[in-house]
């Protein structure tokens, strides 16, 4: 087996520099906080099996919030408050982490646009050199100056680089580096393995792998993100149950008081289940049943809503996110409006998207079919899953 590999995402800082109130790994993004593209960059990472999260003290319960907000895995992220410095709040993700993690990667929370092969490239550098930093190369012709702005030389940029995270590092020797030069000021993790003594080897960064400082970086995050290259899936889904006396009537979650629930083998949400296979459709991933079947008493009356949690999470573990979602309900009776809303927002909680992503309507088959005769329900569902790269 591969050596097992955490990130410690440090962002206790506030950055003064982006004039504003709020911390800037709390600005929206492209309809997400700065942090939330940052952690999930590492949740879709194969090679990342624990994430540490280092916030400010006051930051911290309203930092989880936003990550059930957003669907991801308490399981696999920590929250933690961080220290004084950069570096003191590292320390303590170190401490947090599992022993088991061999390879320790360390990245900006303020760095939301980091991809997968930068990820990939540090975690196979740490294994191979012991000790690497993404990073790239000073592209500028470098001026020094006297103090009063006079320039005094150019600089041979020949060698030059533009240090990033992640920096990815064996665990023994990030340890070995706090033991022996954790009380110095540093920058970053690399000074402290250099000042032990510890070769640091550069991997190829990327351009776009910027550091949120200035308002207008947040700018050009936004503008990379539009060009970058997406790719999308589309799946369809489909489901109809039949009327049950002595059942209650659950559809996208919400218990809705009827003189009739549907019949089936789960809590029978056609709803959720049509949602479920248009997701697992736009993932080649069968449907429902391949994944659920009603021979397993597991799911006998399960809340579908815990299914479809599961399909959520096996589909981010393949990249892929959900963009948006159209539903219609097709039910003479009963009239569902007053359930819409209720039913969106706890929808999109479970797909990690705003509500004004998720679309779901109601029709009547105006008494035509068995829907019209009231026999039962049926529900299409269309998703939109994207992922970037």
């Amino acid at each position: 087996m591969k050596p097992q590999a955490a990130v410690i995402i440090p962002a206790a800082g506030f950055g003064t520099r982006m004039q504003c109130a709020e911390p800037k790994q709390y600005l929206q993004l492209s309809h997400k906080p700065v942090i939330i593209h940052t952690v999930e960059a590492f949740v879709f990472n194969p090679h990342i099996h624990e994430i540490v999260l280092v916030v400010p003290e006051d930051r911290v319960e309203k930092t989880k919030n936003l990550l059930v907000q957003h669907n991801l895995s308490a399981e696999k992220i920590k929250v933690i408050a961080g220290g004084r410095r950069r570096q003191d709040s590292v320390y303590l993700g170190l401490l947090a982490l599992s022993p088991v993690n061999n390879i320790i990667l360390v990245h900006d929370g303020a760095r939301p646009l980091i991809s997968q092969d930068v990820i990939d490239r540090c975690y196979k550098g740490a294994l191979l050199q012991g000790a690497v930093i993404a990073a790239v190369p000073v592209k500028d012709t470098l001026k020094k100056s006297s103090a009063d702005g006079t320039i005094t030389a150019t600089i041979n940029r020949d060698s030059l680089y533009q240090a990033q995270t992640p920096q990815a590092i064996q665990r023994d020797l990030l340890l070995r580096a706090y033991k022996e030069n954790g009380t110095l000021d540093v920058t970053d993790e690399a000074s402290l393995l250099e000042k032990a003594g510890i070769p640091v080897v550069i991997v190829e960064g990327s351009e776009t792998n910027i550091k949120i400082t200035r308002p207008e970086d947040l700018s050009l995050a936004e503008k990379i993100l539009r060009k970058k290259q997406v790719t999308m899936r589309i799946g369809h889904g489909y489901d109809a149950h039949r009327f049950s006396k002595e059942r209650p009537l659950v559809l996208g979650g919400i218990t809705i008081p009827h003189s009739h629930g549907l019949a089936g083998h789960s809590d029978a949400d056609v709803l959720t289940h049509a949602l479920c296979d248009a997701i697992l459709g736009a993932t080649g991933a069968g449907d429902i049943g391949k994944h659920f079947p009603d021979s397993d008493d597991a799911f006998k009356d399960i809340y579908s809503i815990k299914l479809l949690e599961k399909v959520i999470s096996d589909t981010r573990e393949k990249g892929y996110i959900v963009g948006n979602v159209d539903i219609t309900v097709v039910c003479q009776e009963p009239k569902l409006r007053p359930y819409i809303e209720a039913m969106t927002a706890l929808i999109a909680g479970c797909c990690g998207v705003p509500s004004e992503e998720i679309n779901i309507k109601a029709t009547t088959t105006e008494k035509m079919g068995f829907t019209g005769r009231q026999e039962g329900i049926s529900c299409h569902a269309v998703v939109l899953l994207q992922r970037t790269f």
